[in-house]
Protein backbone atom coordinates (compact mmCIF):
# COMPACT_ATOMS: atom_id res chain seq x y z
CA UNK A 1 0.00 0.00 0.00
CA UNK A 2 1.41 3.40 -1.01
CA UNK A 3 2.40 5.76 1.78
CA UNK A 4 0.51 9.02 2.26
CA UNK A 5 2.88 11.98 2.50
CA UNK A 6 2.01 14.85 4.84
CA UNK A 7 3.39 18.40 4.55
CA UNK A 8 5.76 19.74 7.18
CA UNK A 9 5.96 23.36 5.99
CA UNK A 10 8.54 26.05 6.63
CA UNK A 11 7.88 29.43 8.18
CA UNK A 12 9.60 32.78 8.00
CA UNK A 13 9.88 35.39 10.73
CA UNK A 14 9.07 38.47 8.65
CA UNK A 15 10.38 40.56 11.53
CA UNK A 16 11.58 39.87 15.06
CA UNK A 17 11.41 42.51 17.79
CA UNK A 18 12.57 41.78 21.33
CA UNK A 19 10.40 43.95 23.56
CA UNK A 20 11.51 42.74 27.00
CA UNK A 21 12.77 39.86 29.08
CA UNK A 22 11.02 37.92 31.83
CA UNK A 23 12.55 37.17 35.22
CA UNK A 24 12.99 33.53 34.18
CA UNK A 25 15.23 34.66 31.30
CA UNK A 26 12.78 34.09 28.46
CA UNK A 27 12.63 36.94 25.95
CA UNK A 28 9.37 38.68 25.08
CA UNK A 29 9.00 38.82 21.33
CA UNK A 30 6.88 40.22 18.56
CA UNK A 31 6.98 38.65 15.12
CA UNK A 32 4.93 37.64 12.11
CA UNK A 33 5.11 33.94 11.33
CA UNK A 34 4.64 33.65 7.59
CA UNK A 35 3.66 30.16 6.41
CA UNK A 36 5.26 28.91 3.19
CA UNK A 37 4.09 26.36 0.63
CA UNK A 38 7.44 24.54 0.81
CA UNK A 39 8.92 22.19 3.38
CA UNK A 40 9.66 18.63 4.39
CA UNK A 41 7.24 15.72 4.02
CA UNK A 42 6.46 12.92 6.48
CA UNK A 43 4.71 9.57 6.09
CA UNK A 44 3.34 7.41 8.92
CA UNK A 45 2.92 3.67 8.53
CA UNK A 46 0.55 2.61 11.31
CA UNK A 47 0.21 -1.17 11.33
CA UNK A 48 -2.66 -2.63 13.37
CA UNK A 49 -1.61 -5.10 16.07
CA UNK A 50 2.06 -4.31 15.43
CA UNK A 51 2.92 -3.13 18.94
CA UNK A 52 3.83 0.28 20.32
CA UNK A 53 7.27 0.72 18.74
CA UNK A 54 8.07 4.12 17.22
CA UNK A 55 10.73 3.91 14.51
CA UNK A 56 12.17 6.56 12.19
CA UNK A 57 12.86 4.61 9.01
CA UNK A 58 14.84 7.42 7.36
CA UNK A 59 17.29 8.80 9.97
CA UNK A 60 18.49 12.39 9.70
CA UNK A 61 22.25 12.77 9.45
CA UNK A 62 23.82 14.13 12.63
CA UNK A 63 20.70 13.60 14.78
CA UNK A 64 20.33 10.49 16.92
CA UNK A 65 16.90 8.85 16.99
CA UNK A 66 16.38 9.55 20.69
CA UNK A 67 17.11 13.25 20.13
CA UNK A 68 14.95 13.57 17.02
CA UNK A 69 11.87 15.76 17.55
CA UNK A 70 9.79 13.50 15.31
CA UNK A 71 10.36 10.48 17.54
CA UNK A 72 10.03 12.57 20.69
CA UNK A 73 6.69 13.96 19.49
CA UNK A 74 5.28 10.52 18.68
CA UNK A 75 6.36 9.09 22.03
CA UNK A 76 5.03 12.09 23.93
CA UNK A 77 1.64 11.77 22.23
CA UNK A 78 1.68 8.04 22.91
CA UNK A 79 2.42 8.62 26.60
CA UNK A 80 -0.06 11.48 27.02
CA UNK A 81 -2.95 9.52 25.49
CA UNK A 82 -1.88 6.11 26.81
CA UNK A 83 -2.04 4.87 23.24
CA UNK A 84 -1.04 1.28 22.52
CA UNK A 85 -0.30 1.98 18.88
CA UNK A 86 3.05 2.55 17.20
CA UNK A 87 4.26 3.49 13.73
CA UNK A 88 7.12 3.62 11.28
CA UNK A 89 7.91 7.16 10.17
CA UNK A 90 9.49 8.26 6.89
CA UNK A 91 10.78 11.74 6.05
CA UNK A 92 11.77 13.56 2.90
CA UNK A 93 14.05 16.29 4.27
CA UNK A 94 14.31 19.51 2.28
CA UNK A 95 14.73 22.21 4.91
CA UNK A 96 18.21 22.99 6.27
CA UNK A 97 18.68 22.38 9.98
CA UNK A 98 19.37 25.44 12.12
CA UNK A 99 18.28 27.85 9.41
CA UNK A 100 15.52 29.71 11.24
CA UNK A 101 12.80 28.04 9.13
CA UNK A 102 11.38 25.90 11.94
CA UNK A 103 12.06 22.58 10.23
CA UNK A 104 12.40 20.43 13.35
CA UNK A 105 9.48 22.13 15.07
CA UNK A 106 7.35 21.70 11.97
CA UNK A 107 8.28 17.99 11.82
CA UNK A 108 7.16 17.60 15.44
CA UNK A 109 3.88 19.43 14.81
CA UNK A 110 3.07 17.32 11.75
CA UNK A 111 3.80 14.18 13.76
CA UNK A 112 1.49 15.22 16.59
CA UNK A 113 -1.35 16.35 14.33
CA UNK A 114 -1.32 13.42 11.92
CA UNK A 115 -0.88 10.70 14.55
CA UNK A 116 -3.67 12.30 16.59
CA UNK A 117 -5.90 11.52 13.59
CA UNK A 118 -4.44 8.14 12.62
CA UNK A 119 -4.38 6.83 16.19
CA UNK A 120 -7.82 8.38 16.81
CA UNK A 121 -6.62 9.88 20.09
CA UNK A 122 -9.07 12.78 19.77
CA UNK A 123 -7.02 15.62 21.24
CA UNK A 124 -8.08 19.20 20.56
CA UNK A 125 -5.80 21.77 18.92
CA UNK A 126 -5.25 23.35 22.34
CA UNK A 127 -4.22 20.03 23.87
CA UNK A 128 -1.82 19.39 20.99
CA UNK A 129 -0.28 22.84 21.51
CA UNK A 130 0.24 22.02 25.21
CA UNK A 131 2.13 18.89 24.21
CA UNK A 132 3.99 20.71 21.45
CA UNK A 133 5.36 23.45 23.70
CA UNK A 134 7.19 20.75 25.67
CA UNK A 135 9.15 19.95 22.51
CA UNK A 136 10.01 23.50 21.44
CA UNK A 137 8.76 27.08 21.41
CA UNK A 138 7.90 27.03 17.69
CA UNK A 139 5.92 23.78 17.66
CA UNK A 140 2.58 25.48 18.55
CA UNK A 141 3.12 27.86 15.60
CA UNK A 142 2.84 24.94 13.20
CA UNK A 143 -0.04 23.34 15.07
CA UNK A 144 -1.82 26.69 14.74
CA UNK A 145 -0.90 26.51 11.05
CA UNK A 146 -1.80 30.08 10.11
CA UNK A 147 0.21 33.12 9.13
CA UNK A 148 -0.04 35.06 12.37
CA UNK A 149 1.18 37.99 14.44
CA UNK A 150 2.77 36.50 17.55
CA UNK A 151 3.68 37.96 20.94
CA UNK A 152 4.75 36.82 24.42
CA UNK A 153 7.44 34.17 24.04
CA UNK A 154 6.04 33.52 20.58
CA UNK A 155 2.94 31.73 21.86
CA UNK A 156 0.19 34.39 21.72
CA UNK A 157 -1.32 34.47 18.23
CA UNK A 158 -3.40 37.06 16.39
CA UNK A 159 -4.45 36.27 12.80
CA UNK A 160 -3.05 38.62 10.18
CA UNK A 161 -3.74 38.86 6.46
CA UNK A 162 -0.61 39.55 4.43
CA UNK A 163 -0.40 40.54 0.80
CA UNK A 164 0.72 37.46 -1.12
CA UNK A 165 4.46 37.47 -1.84
CA UNK A 166 7.01 35.09 -3.27
CA UNK A 167 10.13 34.44 -1.25
CA UNK A 168 13.63 33.42 -2.23
CA UNK A 169 15.10 31.71 0.86
CA UNK A 170 18.86 31.17 0.94
CA UNK A 171 21.06 29.27 3.39
CA UNK A 172 24.74 30.31 3.48
CA UNK A 173 25.86 26.91 4.82
CA UNK A 174 26.83 28.19 8.26
CA UNK A 175 25.27 27.14 11.57
CA UNK A 176 23.95 29.71 14.04
CA UNK A 177 23.32 28.66 17.63
CA UNK A 178 20.05 30.25 18.78
CA UNK A 179 20.95 30.01 22.45
CA UNK A 180 24.25 31.83 21.93
CA UNK A 181 22.49 34.70 20.14
CA UNK A 182 19.95 35.23 22.92
CA UNK A 183 22.72 35.32 25.55
CA UNK A 184 24.68 38.10 23.79
CA UNK A 185 24.88 41.18 26.03
CA UNK A 186 24.67 43.48 23.00
CA UNK A 187 21.34 42.00 21.88
CA UNK A 188 18.59 44.69 21.89
CA UNK A 189 15.94 43.84 24.47
CA UNK A 190 13.80 46.98 24.68
CA UNK A 191 12.38 47.58 21.21
CA UNK A 192 9.08 49.45 21.43
CA UNK A 193 6.07 47.14 21.12
CA UNK A 194 3.65 47.55 18.22
CA UNK A 195 0.11 46.35 17.64
CA UNK A 196 -0.96 44.03 14.85
CA UNK A 197 -2.63 46.99 13.12
CA UNK A 198 0.67 48.90 13.13
CA UNK A 199 2.63 46.13 11.43
CA UNK A 200 4.34 47.18 8.22
CA UNK A 201 7.26 45.17 6.85
CA UNK A 202 9.25 48.28 5.90
CA UNK A 203 8.95 49.73 9.40
CA UNK A 204 10.13 46.61 11.24
CA UNK A 205 13.43 44.76 11.54
CA UNK A 206 15.09 41.72 13.09
CA UNK A 207 16.74 42.49 16.42
CA UNK A 208 19.01 39.44 16.08
CA UNK A 209 20.28 40.26 12.60
CA UNK A 210 23.21 42.56 13.42
CA UNK A 211 24.51 40.23 16.15
CA UNK A 212 24.43 37.27 13.76
CA UNK A 213 26.08 39.28 11.00
CA UNK A 214 28.87 40.30 13.38
CA UNK A 215 29.47 36.70 14.43
CA UNK A 216 28.98 35.14 11.00
CA UNK A 217 30.33 37.32 8.15
CA UNK A 218 28.92 34.92 5.54
CA UNK A 219 25.38 35.79 6.69
CA UNK A 220 26.23 39.50 6.37
CA UNK A 221 27.61 38.94 2.87
CA UNK A 222 24.53 36.97 1.81
CA UNK A 223 22.23 39.68 3.13
CA UNK A 224 24.05 42.42 1.23
CA UNK A 225 24.03 40.31 -1.93
CA UNK A 226 20.25 39.76 -1.77
CA UNK A 227 19.52 43.41 -1.01
CA UNK A 228 20.68 44.23 -4.54
CA UNK A 229 17.54 42.60 -5.86
CA UNK A 230 14.70 42.94 -3.34
CA UNK A 231 13.81 43.76 0.28
CA UNK A 232 15.71 41.16 2.31
CA UNK A 233 16.04 40.12 5.93
CA UNK A 234 17.27 37.28 8.13
CA UNK A 235 14.61 34.93 9.50
CA UNK A 236 14.63 34.12 13.23
CA UNK A 237 18.17 33.83 14.52
CA UNK A 238 19.38 32.71 11.10
CA UNK A 239 21.25 31.52 9.25
CA UNK A 240 18.70 31.69 6.40
CA UNK A 241 17.99 35.00 4.72
CA UNK A 242 14.96 35.72 2.55
CA UNK A 243 14.21 38.17 -0.22
CA UNK A 244 10.65 39.25 -0.96
CA UNK A 245 9.27 39.43 -4.52
CA UNK A 246 5.97 40.24 -6.20
CA UNK A 247 6.25 37.45 -8.79
CA UNK A 248 7.55 33.88 -8.80
CA UNK A 249 9.64 34.32 -11.95
CA UNK A 250 11.54 37.23 -10.36
CA UNK A 251 12.56 35.08 -7.39
CA UNK A 252 13.48 32.14 -9.64
CA UNK A 253 15.68 34.38 -11.77
CA UNK A 254 17.78 35.34 -8.76
CA UNK A 255 17.82 31.75 -7.46
CA UNK A 256 19.46 30.70 -10.73
CA UNK A 257 22.36 33.09 -10.08
CA UNK A 258 23.19 31.95 -6.51
CA UNK A 259 26.88 31.31 -5.84
CA UNK A 260 27.69 27.59 -5.62
CA UNK A 261 28.42 27.67 -1.86
CA UNK A 262 24.84 28.73 -1.05
CA UNK A 263 21.61 26.76 -1.44
CA UNK A 264 18.09 28.08 -1.73
CA UNK A 265 14.50 27.63 -2.82
CA UNK A 266 11.53 29.71 -3.93
CA UNK A 267 8.24 29.51 -2.03
CA UNK A 268 4.90 31.27 -1.95
CA UNK A 269 3.65 32.87 1.24
CA UNK A 270 0.29 31.35 2.24
CA UNK A 271 -2.31 32.17 4.90
CA UNK A 272 -3.03 28.55 5.86
CA UNK A 273 -0.46 25.75 5.97
CA UNK A 274 -0.84 22.90 3.51
CA UNK A 275 -0.86 20.52 6.49
CA UNK A 276 -4.10 22.00 7.86
CA UNK A 277 -5.67 21.81 4.42
CA UNK A 278 -4.69 18.15 3.94
CA UNK A 279 -5.87 17.17 7.43
CA UNK A 280 -9.34 18.45 6.52
CA UNK A 281 -9.55 15.65 3.95
CA UNK A 282 -9.34 12.91 6.62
Amino acid sequence: MALTWWPSPAKLNLFLHIVGQRKDGYHLLQTVFQMLDFGDELAFDVKPNDGTAIRLVTPISGVSEQDNLIVKAARLLQKHTVSHQGCEIHIQKRLPMGGGLGGGSSNAATTLMVLNKLWETGLSTGELKDIGIQLGADVPVFINGLTTFAEGVGDVFTPIINEQKWYLVVHPNVHVCTRSIFTQTALPRNTAAITVDQYNFDETHNDCQQIVCNLHPEVAYLLQWLLQFAPSRMTGTGACVFAQFEAKHEAERILATLPENWCGFVAKGVQTSSLLEQLQTL
